[in-house]
């Protein structure tokens, strides 16, 4: 005879966040980390529902961060999403797969919060990821088009 569900645990099972929203609650986590004065992104990789790496985006290893000496985009007033060059900053998306396994990354989803620009997605392309699950928070949609262009899913996420 099989034990009967309780209601506790239909409903326990019915708030539980989809293999999406898991993934991008903990990029909302990985982005605390963020040092850039702007915008506290975050980025995970996944394959196989197993963390290949995370990254946040702040100063390439050993320079002074953005909230320690200020933004030079800011002092220029420069619009998010143009002049790449001009941001000390690495993004949180290029972290990522810096640290990451390539052989892990081939065929694995990239979560991150904000949509990658067209550096990152060249990088994203390169790296052999398949999927991308983002949130639409940034003005400039050239990346989008190239991970489309090269074939990578593109899903945006709709936050709670």
């Amino acid at each position: 005879m099989k034990p009967k569900k309780s209601r506790k645990h239909a409903h326990r099972k019915n708030n539980r966040p989809s293999w999406d929203e898991y993934w991008m609650n903990i990029v909302e986590q990985v982005g605390k980390r963020s040092t850039c004065m702007r915008r506290n992104i975050g980025a995970v990789i996944v394959k196989d529902n197993i963390i290949v790496s995370t990254g946040f985006n702040g100063s390439p290893r050993g320079l002074p961060h953005c909230i320690e000496i200020g933004c030079l985009r800011d002092e220029l007033k420069i619009p998010s999403g143009t002049m790449h060059e001009v941001c000390r900053g690495v993004h949180a998306e290029q972290n990522a797969i810096i640290r990451g396994d390539p052989l892990r990354m081939d065929g694995a989803t990239l979560y991150v919060n904000a949509k990658p620009c067209k550096i990152c997605a060249k990088m994203i392309v390169n790296a052999g990821v398949k999927r991308v699950v983002y949130l639409e928070i940034y003005p400039d949609n050239e990346g989008i088009k190239i991970l489309r262009e090269a074939g990578i899913e593109t899903a945006p996420h709709k936050s709670k």
